[in-house]
Formats: structure tokens, sequence, C-alpha cells
């Protein structure tokens, strides 16, 4: 080392900074990790840590951000398994016009939906309408209420209407429930030009993607906190579609941008 006038000594002393250096980044990313993970209750995991730290300045790769919270000892929570489902009779219903195809060229083109219920710390059940676009997966309306209705779907599909001005020809893709054959809504559908497309009867893959914000809600709101009052419930639904999931939560569909994000790329 002499020969290229570098002595030892600096050398290594070289090195121990470097490494110093190193320790003290990797300890402010960790930091930094943990703060993200016990805010959001333990549901990041790597994938999704490592586009949560971006906006804070840290650009790791996937293998890094796993290997330090591995190092944590922190880990994503674990999803519940879906029920199996059984086909239910078949009755009145429109052709499915998407076929799996869950995408859209624009905004308002196609819009899913579906129900699903909550329940407070008592027992009680409240039921829980909400739309999505297939263009980015962003949440357009979602609606709590007392009962699955018609008039239920049709509040959150006025609303969202409202708010997005769908042209004509919409496509709004449901299950076969009453709710949606029903002449009321099929009349209100007619009303508004919007085209109905149904899935196969007890088929949840015919509209998956509600299936996995149906998931995704449960798994990050509703399993982790008890909610006493309607209010309570209703408000922290509301804050997770429109805050975390819209504008938040990185979307693997979005190639990892929000859907908020997604929508004006």
């Amino acid at each position: 080392m002499r020969r290229l006038n570098v002595y030892p000594n600096g050398y290594y002393n070289y090195l121990k900074r470097r490494k110093e250096a190193y320790l003290q980044k990797k300890a402010e990313v960790q930091r930094q990790i943990v703060s993200i993970y016990h805010e959001r209750c333990g549901v990041p995991g790597y994938r999704m840590m490592q586009k949560l730290l971006i906006p804070y300045g840290f650009t790791l790769s996937k293998v890094t951000t796993y290997k330090y919270m591995d190092e944590l000892g922190l880990k994503s929570i674990v999803r519940r398994k879906k029920p199996s489902y059984r086909k239910g009779p078949a009755h009145k219903v429109f052709p499915d016009l998407i076929n799996q195809n869950f995408s859209a060229d624009g905004p308002n083109q196609i819009w899913c939906v579906d129900f699903t219920y909550l329940y407070l710390k008592d027992g009680k059940v409240r039921y829980n309408c909400t739309i999505i676009d297939l263009y980015d997966r962003s949440v357009i309306v979602t609606v709590n209420g007392n009962n699955i209705t018609t008039e239920l779907v049709m509040r959150a599909l006025l609303i969202a209407m409202k708010r997005h001005k769908p042209a004509r020809g919409l496509i709004f893709h449901s299950d076969q429930g009453s709710q949606f054959t029903s002449k009321e809504f099929v009349r209100f559908c007619e009303t508004y030009y919007i085209q109905q497309s149904m899935c196969r009867a007890g088929c949840p893959y015919d509209n998956a993607p509600m299936e996995r914000y149906f998931n995704t809600l449960k798994c990050e709101l509703i399993y982790l906190f008890e909610f006493e009052t309607v209010s309570e419930l209703d408000t922290a639904v509301t804050d997770f579609a429109y805050g975390w999931y819209n504008r938040i939560r990185p979307h693997t569909y979005n190639e990892g941008l929000t859907p908020a994000a997604a929508r004006v790329a």
C-alpha cells in the first residue's frame, strides 16, 4: 500500500469510518421501518415497506428491506383464509361483460361493486357497499347501512355518479344478488344509461378486485380494532378507503403507485 502512498493506518481508518457511516444509515432506516410498521398496526410486509420508505428518502431493494425487517423481527400480519364458496341457483341475470378482464382503458369506464358485513364490538352488524374503478383500483365510494338493500347500492351509485360524472355506457359489474336484479335497480340503471354486468352464480373470482379490497379492508382495519359505535366504524371505514387505500397504500396493480397517483399518471 505504501507504493500507492497509502499507509495502513489511514486505510483501516477509512474502512472504519465507512462502516460507521453504513451502520448509522442502517440504524436510521430501521428506525423509520419500525415507525411505519407500528403506525400501520403491523400491516406492511417488505414489498409494501419498500414503497412506503421512498417518501422518507430511503430507496432500498426488496432484498435489503426484507433483511432489515427480518433483523428487527417484523413481519406482515397474516391474512385470514377465505371461506370456500358454493354455486347458488341461477336466476335472472345480465351477461358478464368483462369475463375476468379486470382492466379499463381510462377512468370511469368499468366500476365493480359488492357488499360485505362489518361487526361492532357488541356483535351488531353493519353492511358496507363499496364501488371500485377497475382503471386504477381506486375506491369510488364506500357507504355503510343497517341492511343489504337496493336502496343502499342506489345511494352509493348516486354519490359516485355525482362525484365522477361517468359518460353514458358505464359498465357496472356485480354479483347476482337480489339488490342488483330487482326491477327497481334495473330501471335505475336504464334511467342513467348504465350497462349492468354480472358474475356467474357462486363464483367470487368473477369479481376478484372487490374480494381483494374487502380482504384488505378487514385484515388491515376491521380485524385489528374494536368499534363501539356506528359512528366510529363508519368513520374508520371511510378514512381507510379515501385516505389510506386511495392515497397512501401502494398497489401492485399500479406497479407500486397508489390509486390516486395512478389516476393522474
